[in-house]
Protein backbone atom coordinates (compact mmCIF):
# COMPACT_ATOMS: atom_id res chain seq x y z
CA UNK A 1 0.00 0.00 0.00
CA UNK A 2 1.51 3.84 -0.85
CA UNK A 3 1.14 6.48 1.66
CA UNK A 4 -1.59 9.36 0.75
CA UNK A 5 -0.82 11.88 -2.00
CA UNK A 6 -0.74 14.41 0.93
CA UNK A 7 1.55 12.54 3.49
CA UNK A 8 3.94 12.22 0.15
CA UNK A 9 3.91 15.87 -0.90
CA UNK A 10 4.69 17.00 3.14
CA UNK A 11 7.47 14.69 3.16
CA UNK A 12 8.77 16.31 -0.11
CA UNK A 13 8.70 19.97 1.32
CA UNK A 14 10.26 19.06 4.44
CA UNK A 15 13.49 17.25 2.26
CA UNK A 16 13.26 20.36 -0.14
CA UNK A 17 13.26 22.66 3.25
CA UNK A 18 15.66 21.28 4.72
CA UNK A 19 18.56 20.84 1.60
CA UNK A 20 17.40 24.92 1.50
CA UNK A 21 18.48 25.49 5.16
CA UNK A 22 21.93 23.73 4.75
CA UNK A 23 23.22 25.50 2.06
CA UNK A 24 25.07 29.13 2.66
CA UNK A 25 24.92 30.32 -0.99
CA UNK A 26 26.86 33.73 0.28
CA UNK A 27 29.60 34.22 2.78
CA UNK A 28 29.78 38.11 3.89
CA UNK A 29 31.36 39.50 6.84
CA UNK A 30 32.17 42.36 8.85
CA UNK A 31 34.37 42.79 11.09
CA UNK A 32 36.78 45.36 12.85
CA UNK A 33 39.86 44.81 14.89
CA UNK A 34 43.22 46.72 16.08
CA UNK A 35 46.24 46.29 14.88
CA UNK A 36 48.74 46.93 17.73
CA UNK A 37 51.90 48.89 16.54
CA UNK A 38 54.75 46.90 15.10
CA UNK A 39 52.78 43.82 14.84
CA UNK A 40 50.90 41.83 12.70
CA UNK A 41 47.15 40.22 12.53
CA UNK A 42 46.10 37.55 10.38
CA UNK A 43 42.57 36.48 9.49
CA UNK A 44 41.38 33.44 7.47
CA UNK A 45 38.93 32.63 4.47
CA UNK A 46 38.04 28.96 3.15
CA UNK A 47 37.32 28.86 -0.28
CA UNK A 48 36.89 26.17 -3.09
CA UNK A 49 37.89 26.94 -6.60
CA UNK A 50 35.77 29.12 -8.31
CA UNK A 51 34.42 31.65 -5.57
CA UNK A 52 34.24 35.12 -6.37
CA UNK A 53 35.67 36.83 -3.33
CA UNK A 54 35.35 40.92 -2.66
CA UNK A 55 37.37 42.14 -0.10
CA UNK A 56 36.94 45.74 0.97
CA UNK A 57 39.04 47.39 4.27
CA UNK A 58 39.44 50.66 5.75
CA UNK A 59 41.64 51.40 8.29
CA UNK A 60 41.65 54.14 10.82
CA UNK A 61 43.75 56.09 13.43
CA UNK A 62 44.79 59.24 15.75
CA UNK A 63 47.04 60.50 12.94
CA UNK A 64 44.33 60.52 10.11
CA UNK A 65 46.77 58.13 8.19
CA UNK A 66 45.96 54.92 8.93
CA UNK A 67 48.66 52.95 7.09
CA UNK A 68 49.39 49.40 7.31
CA UNK A 69 50.41 46.70 4.93
CA UNK A 70 48.14 44.64 3.52
CA UNK A 71 48.68 41.00 1.87
CA UNK A 72 46.49 37.91 0.15
CA UNK A 73 48.55 34.56 0.39
CA UNK A 74 47.74 31.24 -1.18
CA UNK A 75 47.17 27.86 0.90
CA UNK A 76 50.37 27.25 -0.05
CA UNK A 77 52.05 30.37 1.92
CA UNK A 78 53.03 31.80 -1.88
CA UNK A 79 51.86 35.96 -2.16
CA UNK A 80 48.46 36.21 -4.25
CA UNK A 81 48.70 40.23 -3.60
CA UNK A 82 50.76 42.90 -1.83
CA UNK A 83 49.83 46.49 -1.16
CA UNK A 84 52.55 48.24 1.23
CA UNK A 85 51.24 51.60 2.57
CA UNK A 86 47.67 51.50 2.28
CA UNK A 87 44.75 53.35 3.94
CA UNK A 88 41.92 51.46 1.84
CA UNK A 89 41.54 48.76 -0.07
CA UNK A 90 39.10 47.29 -2.63
CA UNK A 91 40.45 44.13 -4.04
CA UNK A 92 37.51 41.57 -6.04
CA UNK A 93 39.31 38.07 -7.52
CA UNK A 94 38.10 34.56 -8.47
CA UNK A 95 39.08 31.93 -6.82
CA UNK A 96 41.91 29.36 -8.52
CA UNK A 97 42.84 26.86 -5.83
CA UNK A 98 41.24 25.76 -3.21
CA UNK A 99 41.55 25.97 0.66
CA UNK A 100 42.57 28.39 3.22
CA UNK A 101 43.63 31.91 2.32
CA UNK A 102 45.40 34.25 4.78
CA UNK A 103 44.67 37.84 5.06
CA UNK A 104 47.57 39.39 6.51
CA UNK A 105 47.50 43.17 8.09
CA UNK A 106 50.93 44.61 8.98
CA UNK A 107 51.10 47.78 11.27
CA UNK A 108 54.94 48.66 10.37
CA UNK A 109 53.95 52.32 8.69
CA UNK A 110 52.20 53.99 11.90
CA UNK A 111 53.61 54.95 15.44
CA UNK A 112 50.29 54.26 16.77
CA UNK A 113 47.80 51.41 16.85
CA UNK A 114 45.49 51.21 13.70
CA UNK A 115 41.90 50.36 13.34
CA UNK A 116 40.64 48.09 10.69
CA UNK A 117 37.41 47.98 9.38
CA UNK A 118 37.30 44.62 7.30
CA UNK A 119 34.37 43.58 4.91
CA UNK A 120 34.65 40.60 2.64
CA UNK A 121 31.65 38.55 0.57
CA UNK A 122 32.42 35.11 -0.78
CA UNK A 123 29.71 34.08 -3.19
CA UNK A 124 29.83 30.16 -4.06
CA UNK A 125 29.72 29.00 -7.97
CA UNK A 126 28.38 25.82 -9.32
CA UNK A 127 29.46 24.67 -13.41
CA UNK A 128 29.57 28.37 -13.67
CA UNK A 129 26.96 29.99 -12.32
CA UNK A 130 26.22 30.99 -9.00
CA UNK A 131 25.13 28.81 -6.62
CA UNK A 132 21.91 30.43 -5.54
CA UNK A 133 21.19 30.31 -9.20
CA UNK A 134 21.95 26.78 -9.87
CA UNK A 135 19.88 25.47 -6.54
CA UNK A 136 17.18 27.38 -7.33
CA UNK A 137 17.25 25.78 -11.23
CA UNK A 138 17.62 22.14 -9.40
CA UNK A 139 14.03 23.25 -7.46
CA UNK A 140 12.33 24.68 -9.98
CA UNK A 141 13.27 20.65 -12.06
CA UNK A 142 12.48 18.93 -9.04
CA UNK A 143 8.84 20.57 -7.98
CA UNK A 144 7.80 19.60 -12.37
CA UNK A 145 8.91 16.54 -11.78
CA UNK A 146 7.23 16.14 -8.75
CA UNK A 147 3.95 17.97 -10.32
CA UNK A 148 4.37 15.24 -13.12
CA UNK A 149 4.05 12.52 -10.94
CA UNK A 150 1.63 13.29 -8.66
CA UNK A 151 -0.68 14.47 -12.28
CA UNK A 152 0.25 10.42 -13.72
CA UNK A 153 -0.77 8.91 -9.98
CA UNK A 154 -4.07 10.99 -9.84
CA UNK A 155 -4.67 9.05 -13.05
CA UNK A 156 -4.73 5.95 -12.30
Amino acid sequence: MFPSRNSRLACFLFVTLAFLFTVQPVSAAVTSFNVPVGEEVTKTMNLAVEDHVSIRLTTVNQENNGILDFKLTYPNGAVKVDYGNVGNVNYAFVCDVEGEYLLHFANVGSSEDVLVSLNFEIEHYIWGMPQTLFLTMIIAAVCVLAVVVFALMGKS
